[in-house]
């Protein structure tokens, strides 16, 4: 597909990997829900689980375009589109280096499937690049990263990962959910396959589940001969509907990322917070690699409350904001790792990764600052008491 580079970002959004109505002109695309479709043994074999209705095929082109790639998959969930992944680059015997602090699924689907696979793996003890070369064996064919990372917002420099990669012909994989397309793009730093949770932010709406990839159309075309087989393709009244939110994709994440920036000063300062994990504050160990690789800091931080105040006792106190499982959607959230994303690692294994019991995920929605400032401030108060 030959990348769109003459407009910009808004309309890419609203306009790229539209299906035309061609009949009534109609200004939403059509859906096409049919599981069936006609074969004259030339036309190609259409077919929900080949990822291939008209629907699911215009939004790839959507999300490529946005990730400055060649092509894209979509799938029922990032889970979903992570599995696949992995398992069309990797078969027993082969080896991956995965980051230390990533989403608690992935690291739960590692850990517990990789073994009976016969694929060995190993995690590195922190997200700087020094820590990833020594890993590295005859037998690694996956470098796999997530920047930043899920929940304590560390930046791992992906240029540098790209390089090492390169050097001895490994396959490099991001989950770029945190930063979404608009604040981030890996291949333009050499990354070869991106992945999302397309649940967060470009669906947006806490509304529907899916999963994104994307990458050149050699590696896409492996990945689908293996997404073929495992049947998590996304229905497409919810391709639809995923195609719909990506609309206000940039409008609604540029306005959470400016939202994230102000909170996190705010939350820096105050005396009930221990620590603030937000790559956009100048205090952030990494916060110049996020300044030469991001567009924007994104809408996620972490933070720890001091030891007086119980976490979950000050979400209950919220009012605005929601303590929810999920992230990025309009309305701001709540979460504590060790009881929902992180809860399938043993205590030893969240505290080897800087996960502690005070940790709180914050997703910033698009409300006014000031409001959840104030709603943060009486949260505390009433914990206090």
């Amino acid at each position: 597909m030959k990348r769109i580079k003459k407009i910009g970002i808004n309309t890419t959004c609203v306009h790229v990997g539209e299906v035309k109505d061609e009949q009534f002109k109609g200004a939403v695309s059509p859906i096409y829900p049919s599981t069936s479709y006609a074969f004259d043994g030339v036309d190609i074999k259409r077919y929900p689980r080949y990822f291939n209705t008209p629907n699911q095929e215009m939004l790839h082109k959507k999300i490529a375009v946005l990730e400055h790639t060649e092509d894209a998959l979509i799938f029922s969930s990032g889970m979903a589109a992570i599995s696949a992944a992995l398992f069309a680059f990797l078969q027993k015997g082969d080896h991956v280096i995965v980051q230390q602090v990533i989403y608690g699924g992935t690291f739960n689907f590692m850990v517990n499937e990789f073994e009976k696979f016969g694929i060995e793996y190993s995690f590195t003890v922190s997200d700087k690049i020094e820590d990833f070369k020594p890993l590295i064996q005859s037998n690694t064919k996956v470098i796999y990263i997530e920047t930043p990372s899920n929940p304590l917002l560390g930046i791992t420099d992906m240029k540098a990962i790209a390089d090492l990669s390169k050097q001895h012909q490994i396959i490099t994989m991001i989950d770029n959910t945190f930063a979404s397309p608009i604040n981030q793009n890996p291949a333009d730093f050499g990354i070869d396959i991106v992945l999302h949770s397309a649940t967060k932010y470009m669906g947006g709406h806490s509304d529907i589940s899916a999963g994104a990839i994307a990458a050149s159309k050699e590696h896409i075309a492996n990945i689908w001969k293996t997404a073929i087989n495992y049947g998590g393709n996304l229905s497409d009244q919810t391709v639809w509907l995923l195609e719909r939110s990506m609309k206000t994709l940039n409008l609604r994440v540029k306005e959470q990322t400016k939202n994230a920036q102000i909170m996190a000063e705010y939350l820096e300062k105050s005396e009930h917070i221990d620590a603030v994990y937000y790559p956009g504050l100048p205090s952030h160990p990494q916060y110049e690699i996020a300044k030469k690789q991001m567009k924007g800091f994104g809408a996620m931080l972490s933070f720890e409350l001091k030891d007086h105040i119980d976490a979950m006792k000050f979400q209950r106190n919220l009012q605005l904001i929601k303590p929810s499982m999920s992230l990025a959607g309009l309305e701001s959230t709540t979460v504590s790792p060790v009881q929902t994303t992180h809860a399938l690692l043993s205590e030893k294994e969240r505290l080897e990764r800087g996960i502690k019991n005070g940790l709180i995920r914050f997703s910033v929605g698009i409300e006014e600052p000031e409001d959840l400032i104030a709603d943060i401030e009486n949260a505390i108060e009433k914990a206090l008491k």
